[in-house]
């Protein structure tokens, strides 16, 4: 099985960063690391950007072992469909973004 990194960005909605970093930390951090595949996540907050344009304030790291990424996001897309991951409204949507990276060692 190859290795792989899905990397989120993300942002609350105005003022509702309480909220929002609740839901993520009782409920979707689980919710994402219950997924097959996913090994371990963890979450950052942003502190600068002292090159580059600035990122999102909130950042989630997961590591992955599968033999295709695409399964780990169908499967993340077909349990919110089905109801079973909660999605906050704190949660700026729009905003979000997520890429999957391949390890290359």
């Amino acid at each position: 099985m190859a290795k792989y990194v899905m990397v989120v960005q993300s942002r609350a909605k105005a003022g509702r960063d309480d909220e929002y970093n609740h839901w993520y930390d009782s409920t979707h951090f689980g919710d994402i690391c219950a997924l097959p595949g996913v090994k371990s996540g963890r979450r950052f907050d942003a502190v600068s950007a002292p090159i580059g344009t600035p990122g999102l304030p909130y950042l989630a790291i997961y590591e992955i072992e599968t033999d295709d990424p695409n399964k780990v996001l169908a499967e993340m897309g077909r349990r919110r469909a089905a109801g079973g991951m909660e999605t906050s409204d704190a949660l700026d949507a729009d905003s979000a973004v997520l890429w999957i990276y391949k390890d290359r060692s």
